[in-house]
């Protein structure tokens, strides 16, 4: 599991799951129910993106947010 530490990281993490998967940023994005471009910039790593719209795509790709450390 890699651990994400920036948003550029997240995007890589997303762009390598989505080619695991051997699936397009459209078809991707389809399944996430956001737009293309959506998914073009989280891959780009921009860092003001809707945090909901990206918990769709890790979802989409059978992912999860975790976070650890923060309570006892």
């Amino acid at each position: 599991m890699p651990i994400i530490q920036s948003a550029t990281d997240l995007g890589k993490a997303t762009r390598a799951a989505r080619k695991r998967l051997g699936i397009t940023q459209p078809q991707l994005a389809l399944a996430a129910g956001v737009g293309v471009r959506f998914i073009v910039e989280l891959e780009a790593g921009k860092p003001s993106l809707r945090l909901s719209s990206a918990l769709k795509v890790l979802d989409a790709l059978g992912g999860r947010l975790s976070v650890d450390g923060l309570i006892d």
